[in-house]
């Protein structure tokens, strides 16, 4: 096979096809811009191309008839659960050259930091007493960071006990791509899900953006899904970052992967993020993106993202303000990032704002006390970390088709308010707590299974005596 064949052969990412479904989705009508919504609802996905007749609707009234397309669908899967967590810097070290990133390795004005055994463990402590149980590790790449290297800092963070709830549940993680190898030593020391952003699916922008490193082979990061496929790590996330190109085309392209890792691996990607520019030391583009996104063009893509994959997490970070991630949270968001802070050694230093060290700005400074608060008293949501399906197996294929045959929902709000109630006992302030109680009365109120329901008011009075990490 010639280099421009495997080229062909790997590179499932068809462009001409994605330009093709853009260019008819701009004459869809009324009509099908309706008929497209009214499958949505369905809540069995959309194909790249109905996706793109959603993104290019211009018509108003059609958008707030999408926007309560995606309310209704996230209502029906989700309910009114919202997973939790926080990234945790241990390396702001990069070889690559990534122009919209403050890692970037040619620039000299970083403060370089790579944390120690003690000092990731010190930060796991902190945000232990903050209350967090699930961690996102986030590592720079760079090559003297191999596998072992990484399965050792994630032993580290699971090492560490606080002395009230316990220890960090579930560590996700986002790192360079490995091998197939470097991938199982991963999953063998018990990792959650793998996340890695493609970024762009434009290969020529891509090849811009991206000018040295191994970030700079498009193919080898298209495919680092696969291989962590392979390797049994069966929750996989995905993104592209919106600002570095047409945003309808990333989204097909990323549509085209979800499809693709289905095809090929039997199950898509377990979260999808879509973070946007922001501001960062010494890039240019970070601070003027080519292709900017207004709010009401990100709600949408939210709110279509939600309905073109009804059962993948959506996940949001600090990066947007509060009043956005307050609007994006009813179209489709299940999964929040609170309390963040993005270089290595954040959370154990009394700064906030450390353009020096960080990777990007943060839009939502607010503590995971005050996020909890305004989540319960604004949304009526309740606040999860509940990671009973990833510690009982149920992750990947299996998680899917719980998800859509609906059976996953007898365990998710039981198991959230569990989650809940501990965050209450613990570490709530007197004000989030009240508001968190009466939730969970609410919550029993309603709930519509009489047995579940004596299971978890039996659970409830447990962890008032002291009891802990229950779940069904």
């Amino acid at each position: 096979m010639s280099h421009a064949e495997s080229d062909a052969y790997f590179n499932f990412i068809d462009e001409e096809v994605i330009w093709a479904d853009i260019a008819r989705a701009k004459k869809a009508d009324r009509a099908e811009v309706s008929a497209v919504i009214e499958k949505a609802t369905e809540k069995k996905g959309l194909t790249p191309y109905e996706t793109a007749v959603l993104l290019k609707n211009t018509d108003p009234e059609l958008d707030e008839a999408i926007f309560e397309a995606a309310i209704s669908i996230k209502k029906a899967i989700y309910g009114n659960r919202l997973v939790l967590f926080a990234p945790l810097y241990i390396t702001n070290e990069c070889a690559n050259q990534c122009a919209y990133c403050g890692f970037n390795a040619k620039n000299g004005d970083l403060d370089r930091r790579t944390l120690n055994n003690r000092e990731i463990q010190q930060e796991v402590a902190v945000l232990e007493k903050l209350g967090h149980k699930r961690l996102l590790l986030v590592y720079g790449e760079h090559p003297r960071f191999g596998a072992d290297w990484i399965a050792e800092t994630i032993r580290d963070v699971y090492s560490v006990t606080s002395d009230k709830s316990g220890e960090i549940r579930r560590v996700n993680v986002n790192c360079a791509p490995l091998d197939v190898e470097g991938f199982r030593t991963l999953h063998e020391v018990g990792i959650g899900t793998y996340q890695c952003f493609q970024e762009t699916y434009h290969r020529e922008t891509y090849s811009k953006l991206h000018l040295a490193g191994k970030k700079a082979d498009y193919l080898w990061r298209l495919h680092a899904m696969h291989r962590a496929q392979e390797a049994g790590i069966d929750d996989v996330g995905m993104g592209v970052l919106f600002g570095v190109f047409d945003p309808v085309f990333d989204i097909l392209g990323l549509l085209t992967h979800c499809n693709q890792l289905e095809r090929d691996c039997g199950v898509g990607p377990h979260t999808i993020s879509f973070p946007r520019l922001e501001p960062a030391l010494n890039s240019e583009m970070a601070y003027n993106p080519p292709y900017p996104t207004t709010n009401h063009e990100f709600k949408k893509i939210v709110a279509v993202l939600r309905m073109a994959v009804p059962y993948t997490g959506l996940i949001l970070t600090t990066r947007e303000n509060a009043e956005t991630r307050k609007e994006l949270l009813e179209v489709g968001v299940s999964q929040l990032s609170a309390g963040s802070r993005t270089y290595p050694g954040a959370y154990s230093d009394p700064k906030y704002d450390r353009p020096d060290v960080q990777q990007f700005c943060i839009g939502d400074n607010r503590s995971l006390d005050e996020v909890i608060r305004g989540i319960v008293s604004d949304h009526g949501y309740v606040p999860s970390w509940c990671t009973a399906c990833y510690r009982l197996g149920r992750t990947g294929e299996h998680f899917m088709e719980l998800a859509k045959t609906g059976f996953i929902q007898k365990f998710c709000l039981p198991n959230g308010l569990l989650t809940f109630k501990e965050y209450l006992e613990d570490y709530a302030s007197g004000e989030t707590k009240k508001a968190g109680e009466q939730l969970i009365r609410q919550e029993l109120e309603t709930y519509d299974d009489p047995k579940r329901r004596t299971l978890l008011v039996d659970r409830l009075a447990r962890m008032e005596n002291g009891e802990r990490d229950l779940y069904l």
